[in-house]
């Protein structure tokens, strides 16, 4: 029997309803599934609250200079990753064996080790790279920020180019800090210029010699910053009427001042590529500054 025109209409109408579901529907769970990738993968960085492990108390925190030695072990994880208990997740680090002064770079991907002294939980894949099977092997990690197209590297679960070898002579004075008990952090270095206090006055030789007043403090000496070669790539965080406000922001994001008249300039570069100036830019407006945009350096 034939269907009237207007009934078949409404069946296939049904039909693909119950198929698709709603539209909003079906956009939405694409929303979901679709998986962040590219530059954008690294932002926002996460850190999280602070937590305890064997009694200690451990405050994740964005330090951009962090430098540390200690003893890692190899546990699970994807590609070349690791964990640690403060570093910015995601983030990318450089780890040294302090055995064979191979370094590598890596992902920081998730917290821990949740329990031991060990700082670093090295992935399989990580520690083949690096060349240790050792469960307790002595490293030094010190926070980097790669290249993009090393970035899209580990964030594929493929391994970044070796880095450079560190020199046995500074891997033996890590290995001594490691080993004396010295603090794992290791100490930054002192500013050139900076001014010394002078020594106290001693007691003259004789009451009759008057003893010479002690001498002015030198002031620190502020270097210049690097020149920008006209036209290459930038991301400008914003102009400001107060330098110290500026030198502040741009020790928070690891930029450069520079005067503009009656401001100072705060950016980050150069890059070499435009894939590397967004992944800054997006750092910058993680970080708030919402105004910042790429161009080119004049």
């Amino acid at each position: 029997m034939r269907l009237p025109v207007n009934r078949f209409a409404a069946l296939t109408l049904t039909t693909l309803l119950i198929a698709t579901g709603p539209a909003g529907a079906r956009d939405k769970d694409a929303a979901v599934l679709t998986p962040v990738t590219g530059p954008a993968a690294d932002y926002p960085m996460v850190l999280g609250d602070p937590f305890v492990v064997d009694g200690v108390t451990y405050t994740p925190q964005d330090k951009l200079n962090f430098d540390q030695v200690g003893h890692a072990h190899v546990g699970t994880g994807q590609g070349i990753s690791i964990a640690h208990r403060t570093l910015p997740l995601p983030s990318y680090a450089e780890v040294t064996s302090l055995d064979t002064g191979r370094t590598i770079l890596v992902r920081v991907t998730r917290r821990g080790p949740m329990t031991g002294g060990d700082i670093v939980e090295l992935s399989p894949a990580a520690a083949t790279q690096l060349g240790v099977s050792s469960d307790r092997t002595p490293i030094r990690i010190r926070r980097v920020n790669p290249p993009e197209p090393e970035r899209a590297a580990l964030r594929e679960g493929r391994s970044a180019p070796l880095r450079m070898d560190t020199p046995m002579s500074l891997v033996t004075v890590l290995r001594r800090k490691l080993e004396g008990g010295a603090p794992a952090l290791l100490p930054l270095p002192k500013v050139l210029g900076a001014a010394t206090p002078p020594p106290a006055p001693t007691a003259p030789a004789a009451p009759s010699v008057k003893a010479a007043p002690p001498p002015k403090p030198v002031p620190a000496v502020t270097a210049s910053p690097k020149a920008i070669p006209a036209g290459a790539l930038v991301v400008q965080i914003g102009a400001f009427s107060s330098q110290a406000k500026s030198q502040e922001i741009a020790s928070k994001l690891g930029a450069t001042v520079s005067p503009a008249g009656k401001v100072f300039r705060v950016r980050m570069g150069p890059f070499a590529s435009r894939g590397q100036a967004e992944a800054a830019l997006a750092k910058a407006r993680a970080a708030g500054y919402s105004d910042a945009r790429i161009q080119s350096a004049s």
